[in-house]
């Protein structure tokens, strides 16, 4: 009898295991067609990446306290470097932001493909934001504090030398573009535009599914540093239309890259394929955003931004995290797809040495993305 029981159980086991895999299998994203420029920019680059771990430690900045934690003197910054092995000569520097709850490898598939073609890439985990924030909880009100760590990763990284640069090549410091995904999408904002954090080694930065709702006409004109909105139309946590559908309009170097369906843990690495088959998987996110934030403290943080006058009007107009309707995912395999050559695209398009590379991403942005995915539409 038990031996009966055994098989009947390893049966059915065995059936779901096959089942699984067939679902997987049937499921897969559909590519571009292999002729297409974006068949070709989302196959790896030339270059192997290697991986490096390294604390950067800032003694000029306290870190405040939070809950049970009594705070620190400096700011911590424990970062990993994604980078090209063996690559000489001149090489360019990204430095992502990661979101709320969040830790710095949340889109390691978006650095490894920047770094096989030839990038520097650097994320750290913020002190108070990331997912494992001492206290009792990540503190959304830091973010207030993120630009200066994002300052103080750009200035480590042009320093490093000898057995601490594990990289070949030497950091062009006119070559530097930052990127982030949701708070970090607000931390990218903020470094590269606000009018007393900004940093002008900037060139070129991307904001993903970020908060931005309540930035002016006012706050873009303080820099003309190119920027790109990368946002998904099914977000549940972050509106499209309120953060990120007026941007071309408010920023006169912005554009908008639209991927309809798209949502906002749609744009982590987990998300493919760990979450393929949820309605929207931002049910997800938000449970795990709405248990760690007080939207009081949230109203206070983006508040205490600027005022009226430097570009900042909060509104009681502007959605609340998480409180509309979950519309329709689309298949996070190709919101990645999508979000990769977004990425390199515009990267590529500002920060390239080459007139001919620049002028491929630019030519991929503005019009290829648009041509080899149904989901994609790029406002400028």
């Amino acid at each position: 009898m038990l031996k009966k029981t055994f098989l009947v159980f390893f049966g059915l086991l065995l059936f779901s295991a096959v089942g699984l895999v067939a679902t997987y299998f049937l499921t897969n994203p559909e590519s571009p067609p292999v002729t297409t420029n974006s068949a070709y920019w989302l196959q790896p680059g030339p270059n192997e990446v290697g991986m490096y771990e390294r604390v950067f430690v800032d003694p000029n900045r306290p870190t405040q306290p939070n809950g049970s934690f009594n705070g620190s003197p400096r700011r911590t910054l424990n970062t990993t470097i994604w980078y090209p092995v063996g690559l000489e000569g001149d090489l360019p520097l990204i430095i992502h932001s990661h979101g709320f709850v969040s830790s710095r490898t949340e889109m390691d598939y978006v650095s490894e493909h920047l770094a096989s073609h030839g990038y520097v890439v650097a994320a750290a985990d913020f002190p108070l934001t990331n997912g494992n924030a001492p206290g009792g909880g990540p503190l959304v009100n830091d973010v207030i504090n993120q630009p200066g760590d994002v300052s103080y990763l750009i200035s480590s990284m042009l320093t490093l030398r000898g057995d601490d640069k594990p990289y070949e090549g030497t950091l062009n410091p006119e070559r530097i573009g930052v990127m982030g995904l949701s708070l970090g999408g607000l931390t990218t904002t903020l470094v590269a535009f606000h009018p007393e954090m900004q940093d002008t080694r900037i060139k070129g930065a991307i904001a993903i599914a970020g908060p931005g709702g309540f930035f002016t006409e006012t706050f873009f004109r303080n820099s003309d540093v190119p920027y790109l909105m990368i946002a998904g139309t099914a977000d549940g946590l972050i509106d499209y239309e309120a953060h990120a559908a007026r941007i071309p309009e408010l920023a006169p170097s912005g554009s908008l890259l639209t991927i309809e369906g798209g949502t906002h843990l749609g744009f982590v690495t987990l998300a493919e394929p760990a979450l393929r088959l949820f309605h929207n998987p931002d049910s997800l996110g938000c449970q795990a955003v709405l248990s760690n934030l007080d939207e009081d403290s949230s109203d206070e943080t983006f508040g205490s931004l600027g005022t009226p006058e430097t570009g900042v009007e909060v509104t009681d107009d502007l959605p609340e995290v998480c409180e509309f309707e979950l519309a329709k995912a689309a298949h996070p395999g190709r919101q990645h797809m999508i979000t990769k050559l977004a990425v390199l695209s515009f990267f590529n398009s500002v920060l390239a040495e080459e007139y001919a590379v620049r002028w491929s991403g630019e030519t991929l942005l503005s019009t290829g993305l648009q041509q080899d995915f149904v989901e994609a539409r790029y406002t400028r």
